[in-house]
């Protein structure tokens, strides 16, 4: 397979002549002197006397302030420099240089020539070079550094890097000469730029260039494209170029963050086979806290530290080239960690009204925040309590049906943290009918059956000679929907049925039942002669 190096460059204002290609231009300054020049920026083996005959200077000790000084940059002192790693999420590889063994990678760091870094595919970093330019390593990326140069004292650096894998987005400092470089290769391009914002990504064999900010010149060998801001191009040897897809539309105000996970939606793009989501400091772009990518217009962001970020939504074409961001500020608060939910469990089946939720500590915690709703995306809120205890009842009953709780933790400060995954519970309605059967005989025994509740895991039946429950003659507890007990006397008797969910809460399913029995001794005989009716109290 032919490669094909594509040169990329920012266009610049058309100037004429070539010593301006390859002369950095100095302004004279009050008390400036040629040899003072010349000992300050030149090598040690160019006499000051070759810059008064490169410029034609008359008289070397006297230089008008104003005077443009014009110095080859082939003369000019080098010196090696090193980039420095600003910033390191997740598992990161580093060599400090050519030939240098591989390490954990650090913030703080530096790396020169030769050197490289390698995100793992949870992991991402930033590296600042030496004119505060910076490259933000995307998961699973690597990036080799082959030239970090300064140039003296003239401001100018000469950065040059190969992307050897995965996605990079760049922020270039404004060039300050002919000599600055800011280059970024991968098998078969090279991006040279002077003060922009783009992304170079090698992906599954597909090589793009995406131009946020500037200018960039594509040059190919079957063609070329004049790049700028909003335009993009899929580099495989033709460089096929194309506006950026338009930033999507976030269906949601998502800057108010109170809960991990971040739930994120968007209307679908024309054109779109995908979407990248990533997450990065307001203050730093270059800071990437999260990326993920999706196939359909919607997905989530799982866990962010507390900070002030922002949220980037792109849309990716069936080529690899993303378009432009949808950005929105988000903020995650600072606080304690969510305390641990006890009770009620997920999905549990609650048969009080105001059932008692449980939850542990969290460090650093005084105090607790709950609120229950009716959607998962706690928005319709029936409750907003505070309490200092570990355990509260809600305050008003809750009309039966489905509803979700959760729990955040405040400091002594008054800061209050993220709120904890939403669990789904259930008020059960108790039925009108507890489903009684005829009371039956067994070797002797009343047996009395009814139809099982909600998976209640305990029952509790009452037995009273008296309809308002003023002569209980049995109280039991038992765990099936079957009461066994020693025959009582014949005549009328009153049933209540009650149900227990696992938090020991109890609800009376239907209402008092009236069983007539017949003697003890007919239960020797084995004849049932009982009727059954309800009882309207």
């Amino acid at each position: 397979m032919r490669v094909v190096r594509i040169a990329l460059a920012v266009a610049l204002l058309a100037v004429s002549g070539a010593s301006l290609a390859t002369d950095w231009t100095y302004r004279v300054r009050p008390g400036d002197n040629l040899w003072d020049l010349a000992a300050r920026y030149l090598r040690s083996d160019i006499d000051w006397r070759r810059l008064q005959s490169h410029n034609n200077v008359a008289d070397p000790y006297a230089l008008p302030p104003g005077t443009r000084i014009r110095m080859p940059v082939a003369w000019l002192r080098t010196q090696p420099e090193h980039a420095r790693l600003v910033f390191v999420r997740g598992t990161v590889r580093m060599s400090e240089a050519d030939g240098g063994a591989g390490r954990t990678a650090a913030e703080g760091a530096r790396i020169g020539m030769g050197g490289w870094v390698e995100t793992a595919a949870d992991a991402s970093a930033t590296v600042e070079f030496a004119d505060g330019s910076r490259v933000m390593l995307s998961p699973g990326s690597r990036i080799r550094f082959d030239r970090l140069t300064r140039y003296g004292n003239t401001g100018m650096v000469d950065t040059r890097m190969r992307l050897q894998q995965g996605r990079a987005t760049h922020r270039v400092q404004p060039q300050q000469g002919p000599a600055s470089h800011y280059d970024v290769g991968t098998p078969s391009a090279t991006s040279s730029v002077r003060g922009t914002r783009f992304r170079v990504a090698m992906l599954d064999g597909r090589e793009t260039t995406e131009v946020l900010e500037g200018r960039v010149g594509v040059d190919g060998a079957q063609g070329d494209a004049d790049l700028k801001a909003g335009f993009g191009s899929r580099n495989d040897g033709r460089v096929r170029s194309r506006a950026l897809l338009p930033a999507p539309e976030l269906s949601a105000d998502v800057s108010k963050l109170d809960a991990l996970p971040l739930p994120l939606a968007w209307a679908p793009v024309d054109g779109a086979a995908g979407y990248q989501v990533d997450v990065v400091d307001a203050d730093a772009p270059e800071v990437q806290r999260a990326e993920a990518r999706f196939d359909a217009p919607r997905g989530q962001i799982d866990s962010l530290p507390p900070g002030r970020y922002l949220l980037r939504v792109r849309a990716v074409d069936a080529d690899g080239v993303a378009g432009r961001d949808a950005v929105r500020g988000i903020e995650v608060p600072a606080g304690p960690a969510p305390p641990l939910t006890l009770r009620p469990v997920d999905g549990e089946v609650l048969f009080q009204p105001r059932p008692q939720f449980e939850w542990s500590r969290s460090e650093g915690a005084v105090r607790t925040h709950l609120q229950i709703a009716r959607d998962p995306e706690m928005q319709d809120r029936v409750a907003d309590l505070r309490t200092d205890e570990l355990r509260t009842r809600a305050r008003d009953a809750l009309p039966p049906g489905q509803y979700y709780w959760r729990v955040a933790a405040e400091d002594s400060t008054g800061n209050v943290g993220l709120f904890g995954e939403a669990l789904p519970f259930e008020v059960a309605e108790p039925p009108a009918d507890p489903g009684l059967s005829p009371p039956a005989t067994d070797s002797g025994q009343l047996v009395i059956r009814w139809r099982a509740f909600r998976d209640a895991p305990r029952y509790r039946v009452e037995l009273s000679r008296r309809a308002d429950f003023a002569d209980i003659r049995l109280n039991e507890v038992v765990t099936a929907p079957e009461l066994r007990t020693e025959r009582p006397g014949g005549g009328r008797w009153y049933v209540r049925v009650h149900a227990s969910d696992q938090a020991g809460n109890e609800v009376q399913i239907g209402g008092v039942q009236e069983i007539r029995l017949p003697c003890r001794a007919c239960y020797i005989g084995g004849a049932a002669g009982a009727a059954l009716l309800l009882l309207a109290l």
